[in-house]
């Protein structure tokens, strides 16, 4: 089982949350569609060679995101993430993966 963490634009939040639950993630026992999400602000500076979605290169740009937490078990977790790629509007998605201790599991 794996934990997955997504930082997710305002304006992209449930394609992207939908296109995650269908290729499996947020499923626990008899649930789907499970997550945990808190809105924040993101920051990040485009470089050269860059196309960003928001923002100009060389400029800092501060962004209201979602972190997104749910779960995704082992035979899934690769079909997650080519759907979260697929679905983020941004050129390089922030998340985080994390495996799990089989005691959570």
């Amino acid at each position: 089982m794996y934990k997955l963490c997504i930082y997710i634009p305002e304006s992209h939040l449930e394609p992207v949350k939908q296109a995650i639950f269908a290729a499996g993630a947020g499923r626990i026992g008899d649930y789907d569609s499970c997550c945990w999400q808190v809105l924040g602000t993101g920051q990040f500076r485009p470089l050269d060679g860059s196309q960003p979605f928001i923002g100009q290169q060389g400029e800092v740009e501060k962004v209201s995101e979602y972190r997104v937490e749910t779960v995704c078990a082992d035979d899934v977790v690769d079909k997650v993430l080519a759907a979260m790629r697929g679905a983020h509007p941004y050129e390089e998605p922030a998340f985080d993966l994390w495996k799990l201790d089989d005691r959570c599991g």
